[in-house]
């Protein structure tokens, strides 16, 4: 047993749950989390210890973070960040509150939550930080503009970091998949109805295809893989003396990083353009 302790966010179902398992059956310290308290309790029924932890919420973010640190004695070896959703929506139909709570999830409350932990891993002298991303986090798709951004800024601030951290033994990767098993789709569904006005949007015809796979049961796309692939690629990040920056999940991460390379703009435009084939976590 390592008793390396972790803090895993967004582990009600799909990627974080099966993260916060494979973690605590090998010997890792699980400190799993989830927004809402009855997801709290589902997983401490599991054997796991679970902390309510909303991350668009600073005094939840805070309180999570005193709440670990006394029960590690003060030390961290890493911090996976997965929580996150997706708000579907063409960018035009995207209210400005709209915008605001998808970033408030996917990229202020991760940032605030690693930055009260940074100071706990620089005096230990060590740490790992696994940002969980997407393929849409470095190339973009119609009527996913919210999402997309999201990914896209927790990149380029995870890079940024990377560079920061240089030489202090603290790691930090992205775990970019593609298509996952996971209840990404319904509740991206329950937010396009929630907070996309498509009758009156010029989108409305598009819309429909939309709203279709967002309705799809179980796989909606090709190369669709179980959580499974995620927790491989996060055990790299976790137990690799040099983890890579990023890691790849899912045959379309390949491809399209591969042909964002070679391509010229206009032409991956045009691919990505007339394509439903990839999405995010």
């Amino acid at each position: 047993m390592n008793n390396k302790s972790v803090l895993i966010t967004g582990c009600s179902s799909g990627i974080g749950l099966h993260i916060a398992q494979t973690l605590h059956n090998k010997g890792y310290q699980v400190f799993a989390s989830a927004r809402k308290q009855s997801d709290v309790e589902k997983i401490s029924q599991l054997g796991l210890r679970c902390l309510q932890l909303d991350v668009a919420n600073s005094k939840s973010i805070q309180a999570a973070t005193t709440t670990l640190l006394k029960e590690t004695n003060g030390k961290l070896y890493a911090l996976i960040n997965n929580a996150g959703f997706g708000q579907p929506g063409a960018v035009e139909d995207l209210s400005r509150d709209t915008l605001r709570n998808q970033f408030e999830t996917n990229l202020f409350g991760v940032i605030e939550l690693t930055n009260l932990l940074l100071p706990t891993m620089y005096r230990q002298g060590y740490g790992r930080i696994i940002q969980i991303s997407s393929v849409l986090g470095f190339v973009a798709m119609p009527f996913r503009g919210a999402y997309i951004s999201s990914k896209f800024a927790l990149e380029g601030i995870s890079d940024t970091l990377r560079l920061e951290l240089k030489n202090t033994n603290i790691f930090i990767s992205l775990v970019e998949p593609g298509p996952i098993a996971s209840k990404f789709r319904e509740n991206s569904l329950n937010l396009f109805n929630k907070n996309i006005d498509s009758k009156n949007s010029r989108f409305h015809a598009n819309y429909q295809a939309t709203i279709a796979r967002l309705e799809t049961k179980g796989p909606a796309v090709p190369f669709t893989l179980e959580p499974q692939a995620v927790t491989n690629k996060v055990l790299l990040a976790l137990m690799h003396t040099n983890p890579k920056p990023r890691y790849y999940v899912t045959f379309p991460t390949y491809l399209f990083a591969y042909l964002k390379r070679i391509l010229p703009t206009t032409i991956l435009d045009l691919i990505l353009s007339r394509s439903s084939k990839i999405e995010g976590k």
